[in-house]
């Protein structure tokens, strides 16, 4: 077989491997994934979850999914539609059908396919092609599940372990379908499991038996393979994720102010890896506590903060909600603290592992009283790492608690990230307060930044008072008068909007005027952007005004908004952000695209959404 004339060269393709829960479906994505990158491949991911912990097999609503995008070039977007989809179920078939491309390849286990499978899955039919109408599509129907029993059946492993091996095997065809070598992947399993070596050598065995599967039916008339991306920036890469990304420019904002991170957390969907991220690093110094609600969780991330340590508390929009009160506090101490919610659906329990951008109000307002906080958010899986530095270096040198938006699409997605080297990053430098500082005073500010000294406990001659109830505007001390109340209230208001000054100017991607400004903000950033780079191709006017900074805004965004004749927000939500533009910025229309399916956009529909506003639809 002559596999050099059967190679077809490809600028970009989608993966979607698809199965229940337990089928290995994360597992075999991230290390199709990361085989693409370590090929120099551009590479964008889309975890998608089932909610519930442990669905009932063979149904709709315990298949999980993971999405593959990799492209000749910088890819944005995990894509909107998958060119091949492998599907371990008759489940993940009938959840995923309408994630394929016309024409495109269904690899399936064909030992699935029988009545309990079907009928678990909810189908009406026998026959998955017809009920699905997928005769349009490259069905390979594969009997998985034997070929791996076949493949391990002399290793030793029990029935329940080669069975599990069957995701493996679907990876060796999709190696051999995209022209991947074996070598990444093995090399994963001899470090994974090397005091395991019978499991390294079945995970070895059954990835080539898949491989030379591919290769020697028919029903693969060609292979297929993507050119290395050449990077923008060089440098030594890795595939990280939006989480690990938070957690690691939570530790370099630590290294850069010389003060030990201290993380106060509850475990909750999707957050927690940033707090199992964090405990793995005690070498760096880092101090982690797993609370036991989330209250405690950032109680304790305070009185870390007042002794001194940079503290950060993690959690979801349900626990955000339980640390309002928390967060009062914090606002009203003036202490340094980074809040990260990495939000979900909702509301309640809503969708933990579905994406969702509807905690914004909640972030901007949900405490009693008037207590503003420093609002940021992230928007690809990489930049968590800078926003993560970023709100770090802002609660410290402003004294005041920053909250970090991120969300389940970048939280869990994974793309390339140029690892920096900490000399591209400013210093930290808190205001502490020294010992026997002279006429010192709790509450004395910083002329520029309005922010007060920072006094650790234990220190000789700068003792202080803390707590809930009301500062006197220098010495700290409780007091009850009402012009002070009303100037420490419109001093922590003021403090907070000269953050303006610190924060680089909004920039747009595009003509700076033109017949539409997209505007989105957080993780919907790759979705934009490729669908305003799609529209400009065509020589049409639009423009993307992407937000980092949501409080304070920045201060050049009235000017940017008035260059256009016609603006739309686009939002995982029922309009948030849009509702806070018209709150600062009434004078303006504001159009909407929202969405509110646990599902980021697809570039397909941005555009179709903004060639309507633009033609007065």
């Amino acid at each position: 077989m002559d596999k050099q004339n059967k190679i077809q060269e490809l600028d970009e393709v989608v993966i979607r491997f698809s199965g229940d829960s337990g089928d290995g479906m994360q597992l075999i994505g991230t290390l199709f994934a990361n085989a693409s990158a370590l090929l120099g491949n551009g590479v964008s991911t889309f975890p998608d979850y089932p909610s519930e912990i442990r669905a009932p097999q063979g149904t709709v609503g315990g298949v999980s999914g993971f999405q593959v995008h990799l492209g000749s070039k910088k890819v944005n977007t995990p894509g909107d539609y998958c060119d091949v989809l492998v599907a371990m179920n008759p489940a993940a078939l009938k959840a995923n059908a309408k994630w394929v491309k016309k024409g495109g390849m269904i690899i399936a286990d064909a030992d699935q396919f029988n009545e309990k499978g079907y009928t678990r899955a909810g189908y009406k039919t026998l026959d998955a092609v017809s009920e699905l109408k997928l005769e349009d599509f490259k069905v390979i129907a594969s009997p998985i599940t034997t070929l791996t029993k076949e493949s391990l059946k002399e290793s030793g492993l029990d029935n329940k372990s080669i069975v599990r091996s069957k995701n493996m095997f679907a990876l060796g065809m999709i190696y051999y379908i995209f022209d991947h070598p074996l070598n990444f992947t093995e090399s994963y399993y001899e470090v994974k499991f090397k005091k395991k070596p019978q499991i390294i050598e079945a995970n070895k065995k059954t990835l080539r038996d898949g491989f030379n599967y591919a290769a020697n039916i028919h029903a693969i008339p060609n292979t297929y393979k993507v050119k290395a991306a050449s990077p923008s920036k060089k440098g030594r890469y890795r595939t990280i994720n939006g989480n690990t990304a938070t957690a690691w420019g939570l530790i370099a904002a630590s290294e850069k102010s010389g003060l030990p991170l201290f993380c106060g957390s509850y475990p909750i969907t999707p957050a927690t890896d940033i707090l199992v991220e964090l405990a793995k690093r005690k070498d760096l110094g880092v101090k982690t506590l797993q609370a036991e609600d989330e209250i405690a969780g950032i109680c304790t991330a305070i009185g870390a903060s007042y002794a001194g340590n940079f503290a950060v508390t993690t959690t979801s929009g349900p626990g955000l909600s339980l640390k309002s009160e928390a967060l009062g506090l914090a606002v009203m101490t003036e202490l340094p603290l980074v809040v990260i919610d990495v939000q979900r659906g909702g509301p309640s329990t809503g969708l933990p592992t579905k994406t969702e951008q509807s905690d914004l109000m909640q972030a901007l307002w949900g405490r009693n009283g008037e207590a503003p906080m420093i609002v940021i958010a992230a928007s690809t899986p990489s930049n968590c790492f800078d926003y993560a530095f970023m709100a770090g270096k802002l609660t410290m040198e402003h004294m005041t608690p920053v909250l970090l938006l991120s969300d389940g699409y970048i939280a869990n997605g994974s793309q390339p990230w140029c690892i920096p080297s900490m000399s591209e990053f400013p210093e930290i430098k808190p205001p502490i307060v020294p010992e026997h500082t002279e006429g010192y005073m709790p509450y004395a500010r910083d002329d520029e930044k309005l922010a007060r000294g920072w006094a650790f406990p234990g220190k000789k001659g700068i003792a202080h008072r803390v707590g809930g109830l009301e500062k006197d505007f220098l010495k700290g001390s409780i007091s009850y008068e009402a012009t002070n109340h009303e100037r420490m209230v419109k001093v922590r208001a003021e403090k907070v909007k000269r953050v303006q000054n610190f924060i680089p100017e909004q920039e747009v991607v595009g003509d700076a005027e033109g017949d539409l400004l997209v505007i989105g903000w957080g993780g919907t950033y790759g979705h934009l952007f490729d669908a305003v780079s799609e529209m400009r191709k065509e020589g049409k006017k639009v423009s993307l005004c992407h937000f980092n900074y949501i409080n304070p805004l920045p201060k050049n965004t009235h000017d940017i908004l008035k260059k256009f004749k016609k603006i739309v927000v686009c939002e995982l939500n029922l309009g948030q952000f849009a509702n806070y533009l018209r709150t600062n910025f009434d004078e303006f229309h504001y159009y909407q695209y929202n969405k509110i399916q646990g599902l980021p956009f697809t570039v397909v529909e941005l555009v179709d959404k903004f060639n309507q506003i633009l033609e007065g639809k």
